[in-house]
């Protein structure tokens, strides 16, 4: 039996999810992950760079973080059970794919740091 969420689950963490960034955003508060390890996280930047895109800044959301785009197409995955692709391996290789260049793009900004 397939347990996925329906439509107003979907609704209700995606609210949640954007309450939460909202709050924390506003209330600027920092990093959990740099200020528990003294290192930039894997999505360092990732605010910096929605809110250059919000300022249609294409160029200053690439240069805060280079994968800013995935997220759009994580959530467009979680609408869609994780179906994008028609077979179960497929769907599993894009989302390793994708934490590779997350975890990729994250020793480069460790090397630099």
């Amino acid at each position: 039996m397939k347990n996925t969420l329906g439509k107003k689950e979907k609704i209700f963490v995606t609210l949640g999810l954007l309450a939460v960034l909202g709050i924390w955003c506003a209330c600027k508060l920092p990093c959990l992950f740099q200020a528990i390890f003294q290192i930039p996280c894997p999505t360092c930047g990732m605010t910096r760079a929605y809110l250059a895109l919000f300022r249609l800044d294409i160029r200053g959301a690439f240069s805060h973080h280079s994968l800013f785009w995935v997220i759009p197409i994580l959530y467009l995955f979680f609408l869609t059970d994780g179906n994008f692709f028609k077979k179960k391996a497929q769907n599993l290789l894009f989302l390793i794919a994708l934490l590779a260049l997350f975890l990729i793009r994250w020793f480069c900004l460790l090397i630099s740091f």
